[in-house]
């Protein structure tokens, strides 16, 4: 018989696998009643002083990421080979000594030892989250309660903006982090420069769902920039956040250029000319124009370029080309001049003569104030020295005076005496 309630719960642990959940109860305390009365025909009349005397369970709580693995350790102490039974927050059992109760693939045991039973929990979800019940059964029941805690990162955050952004008005960007425990904080930054955003939370059961907005003035010089929403929270690992760049699309009116194929034409040559154009949204149609007169017949006018063939006098005139978007329109000149084969004529310079005249004009009263100033600080020096000469003459005769009038009193005090 002693052989055969050796064995009695591990065939309880199988009818209660098979059975119901309304039937495990029971079966598990009939399972831990038989071992109880199994140890006490094992230790007979001493039981009351060494079953159950120091023996101890101690647990540890536990935080982990959502999708992430987490380790629940039983520590026992002076552990005799009692039942060791392990819970789930909802008092379903895992693990029956050792022996699988639960099945739920993603809980594993470890280790199953005198010292400590460790279990295992993989890709761990929120509803794992709470206390699970360590419990030692002897005479008295010993229990601990390790709390799990679930952590859920943010995910890249979603950047939308609230209206389209045009020069010289203001763009408002909206980050949002649907996801979040704790509650994601959120940050902007623009030109590796951190901007001050107004944020707000809702909590949605376990998790919380933030929001963060910003507003600035935006020119055409924004367009294209870069603008970086971070969330970060205890979740990720320590110095790591999630980030979203958001590109700038800033509209503004276009702008125009003519650029000329060669600087100087002269009869016969073929001229191309390219009207460089920008603007958000981009120009799609440019018109070329002669002043008042129509484009010669020879001229071919395809998108951005002009081409002028075989060049006559003629030929010479305003050229214009012309664009526009939503945001305004933009028109460019080119004042084409056709020499003769022979004549000699100085290529145009990039930079006009009038800015370098100003420039030589600058250098030359530059010097002029510098040798004024130098003739200015020698006649001022020179003078100094003239007026100290004199000084020291004054000084000199007024010596010589004293000498002379002290002479004559002495003379004049002789003759009085005498």
């Amino acid at each position: 018989m002693g052989r055969a309630r050796r064995f009695q719960w591990p065939l309880l642990l199988l009818w209660a696998a098979a059975a119901g959940p309304d039937s495990q109860e029971w079966m598990w305390m009939q399972a831990v009643e038989s071992e109880r009365s199994r140890c006490r025909a094992r230790l007979g009349h001493s039981r009351a002083v060494t079953l159950g005397a120091g023996q101890e369970v101690q647990t540890e709580n536990v935080t982990v990421a959502e999708g992430g693995v987490a380790e629940i350790t039983c520590r026992l102490h002076q552990y005799d080979g009692s039942i060791v039974v392990i819970q789930n927050p909802a008092r379903q059992t895992l693990f029956f000594n050792g022996t699988r109760a639960l099945k739920d693939e993603r809980f594993q045991l470890e280790e199953f030892s005198p010292r400590r039973v460790r279990i295992r929990l993989s890709d761990a979800r929120l509803e794992d989250e709470g206390g699970y019940f360590c419990q030692l059964y002897t005479e008295d029941t010993h229990h601990q309660i390790a709390t799990l805690t679930v952590l859920v990162a943010p995910e890249n955050p979603v950047v939308e903006v609230r209206e389209q952004a045009v020069e010289g008005g203001e763009v408002e960007l909206s980050c949002l982090v649907p996801r979040s425990r704790p509650a994601a904080t959120l940050r902007w930054y623009r030109d590796r420069k951190e901007l001050k955003g107004v944020s707000s939370g809702q909590e949605n059961g376990k998790v919380w769902s933030v929001a963060s907005t910003v507003r600035f003035r935006v020119d055409r010089k924004d367009d294209g920039g870069i603008v970086i929403c971070e969330a970060q929270n205890q979740a990720l690992p320590s110095g790591h956040s999630k980030q979203t760049q958001y590109v700038l699309d800033v509209q503004y009116s276009p702008t125009a250029r003519i650029h000329a194929s060669q600087a100087v034409v002269r009869e016969g040559d073929t001229l191309v000319l390219t009207c460089a154009v920008t603007g958000n949204p981009r120009p799609n149609q440019i018109r070329w124009n002669r002043g008042n007169e129509s484009l010669p017949e020879r001229a071919e006018a395809v998108g951005e370029t002009l081409t002028l063939p075989g060049l006559v006098s003629a030929d010479n005139g305003t050229y214009t080309c012309e664009t526009s978007n939503k945001h305004g329109h933009a028109r460019a000149l080119y004042v084409l001049v056709v020499y003769d084969p022979g004549a000699v004529v100085e290529a145009q310079t990039s930079v006009p003569y009038a800015i370098v005249g100003g420039i030589l004009a600058l250098l030359v009263f530059l010097i002029i104030c510098v040798l004024v100033g130098m003739v200015w600080c020698s006649v001022r020096q020179k003078g100094s020295y003239l007026t100290h000469e004199a000084s020291g003459l004054d000084e000199q005769g007024e010596a010589r005076e004293a000498f002379l009038n002290g002479s004559d009193g002495h003379k004049r005090k002789e003759e009085f005496f005498i």
